[in-house]
């Protein structure tokens, strides 16, 4: 009888937490954006049209594919993005021909090819990242505009504290139960 109800009150436990955990990232999911989708990140593109497809938030990641020795991608401040001199104002390096930039705060970001002539020729764009991104099952690009970074982070921070209360009261009716 004993051992019955140890091993009710465990799988009952590790159930609700596999379902609490699965609730949560299923409502919190961030996308991985290849940089000029088809076209990589090679000259002739306008990037500036491409990143305004897309609504970037916090999680998001850009994937810059291109020849390594031909293109690189630096993550500049503004007025090196404005200038295209990438001799200051560099933030990041990428020149491995196939990079991963993780998109981890709410700002806005600037990138920038700094081989010669080639920001200058289109090879640069700008995004503004918002709060973290709800579940969708939508993952074509949007044309609405992009919502004010309080009201999404609000949603966000308010679905994550709903989920944190399920979770305390659930261990705190189960965990007395176990011991």
């Amino acid at each position: 009888m004993k051992e019955t109800k140890f091993f009710f009150i465990t799988n009952s436990l590790f159930l609700m937490i596999f379902i609490i955990s699965a609730l949560f990232l299923s409502l919190v999911k961030s996308e991985e954006f290849i940089v000029g989708d088809d076209q990589e990140w090679s000259s002739g593109t306008n990037y500036q049209s491409w990143s305004k497809k897309y609504n970037f938030s916090v999680g998001d990641v850009l994937v810059f594919k291109y020849v390594k020795g031909q293109h690189d991608a630096y993550e500049v401040e503004e007025d090196t993005y404005r200038s295209c001199d990438g001799s200051s104002g560099v933030i990041n390096k990428y020149e491995s021909g196939s990079d991963r930039v993780e998109l981890t705060q709410a700002k806005k970001y600037w990138f920038i090819c700094n081989v010669d002539g080639h920001c200058l020729g289109g090879m640069r764009f700008s995004v503004d990242v918002q709060g973290f991104r709800p579940n969708s099952t939508d993952l074509s690009p949007t044309q609405q505009p992009v919502p004010a970074p309080p009201k999404s982070s609000t949603r966000s921070l308010r679905t994550h504290n709903w989920l944190m209360g399920i979770y305390l009261l659930a261990s705190g009716i189960l965990l007395p139960l176990y011991f």
